[in-house]
């Protein structure tokens, strides 16, 4: 690909559009980056955009045509295959399968978090509280010694199971700044798990105080 070739259609607070955004960042690909109102959507993104959802991956074809990919982890596996850079899927395929188990795993675990968060009553804030805490335990368990989910590879598994606040321009990451966003990423899952944990002792005492 040529540079800004890719597109990524996003909004800033996403973290299935920080998904792509990460996997960018450590593939080094140059890429333009155009975030939209999710509370207006324009009418030309819902034009691209089969669920009307971000993220959107634009991609410019030599010849001039062009092709949105939607869909976070079908975006990751395609600039996966066809970007340079390290890969982020395990060559095994019993490994490869195995990491997009805990793939949809994670992707449910941010379902569970967002299910808590945003709870209307004391009774389904406790459920998901609890569905996520396990969650979150299983997680800690498969995550071993470190410092990826795959020990010393840094993979797509974690990728899914982390947030980033901000992303930089891929063309300007040295190798040392790419292993350092690799460690970021590890520490603010880390930090994640710990807030959220936090968080439900707040939400807790909130709810109580409430009656809600």
């Amino acid at each position: 690909m040529t540079m800004h070739s890719l597109t990524l259609i996003s909004h800033p607070l996403c973290p299935f559009v920080q998904r792509a955004a990460i996997v960018l960042l450590e593939k080094q690909v140059a890429f333009e980056r155009i975030n939209v109102d999710l509370n207006a959507k324009p009418a030309w993104f819902l034009a691209l955009s089969p669920t009307a959802k971000v993220p959107l991956l634009q991609i410019r074809q030599p010849d001039g045509e062009e092709e949105i990919l939607f869909e976070s982890m079908a975006i990751c596996e395609y600039l996966d295959e066809t970007q340079p850079g390290p890969h982020l899927y395990p060559a095994n395929p019993v490994a490869r399968a195995k990491h997009r188990a805990w793939i949809e795993f994670g992707s449910a675990t941010l379902g569970e978090a967002w299910g808590y968060l945003n709870a209307k009553n004391h009774a389904s804030a406790e459920a998901k509280a609890t569905s996520f805490k396990e969650r979150l335990v299983q997680l800690e368990n498969v995550l071993g010694h470190g410092p990826y989910f795959d020990g010393e590879t840094f993979g797509i598994a974690i990728v899914v199971m982390s947030r980033s606040n901000r992303t930089r321009s891929p063309c300007k990451e040295s190798a040392v700044h790419r292993k350092h966003n690799s460690v970021r990423i590890r520490r603010l899952f880390r930090c994640q798990i710990a807030h959220r944990r936090s968080d439900f002792r707040r939400r807790a005492v909130a709810l109580h105080r409430n009656r809600i």
